[in-house]
């Protein structure tokens, strides 16, 4: 139905900056939220920044001010911009979306297979 597919991530050192992406593919009618997820060692999976198709983002309080997410509404393609890295931002990050299938009028939620990113100190 619909893949999503991430790329951009990495080892960096503390304090350096990755660029995480996310192409969404398949019956898509139109995307509603993206966001990106992080799962980090021996915790939940926990919300890192969602974006709306009108642009409007939210952020953990954890990464204001060192995070940007934008999309691309003509490519179904989501970014997350990282910078000032720390090493508690290791862990698996997962692009989601909740798509409008082409041939379906309901929403539905689709996950990526994860990127991981490692900060060391």
């Amino acid at each position: 139905q619909v893949q999503l597919v991430e790329s951009g991530g990495g080892l960096v050192q503390a304090g350096g900056s990755l660029r995480l992406s996310c192409a969404a593919s398949g019956d898509i009618g139109m995307i509603n939220t993206m966001r990106w997820h992080r799962q980090a060692p021996g915790k939940d999976h926990a919300l890192v920044a969602s974006v709306t198709r009108s642009g409007r983002s939210t952020y953990a309080d954890s990464v204001k001010g060192r995070f940007t997410i934008s999309r691309d509404n003509a490519k179904n393609t989501v970014s997350l911009q990282m910078d000032s890295l720390k090493p508690e931002d290791t862990g698996t990050y997962y692009c989601g979306a909740d798509v409008i299938l082409s041939y379906d009028d309901r929403a539905y939620n689709f996950w990526g297979q994860g990127t991981q990113v490692t900060v060391s100190s």
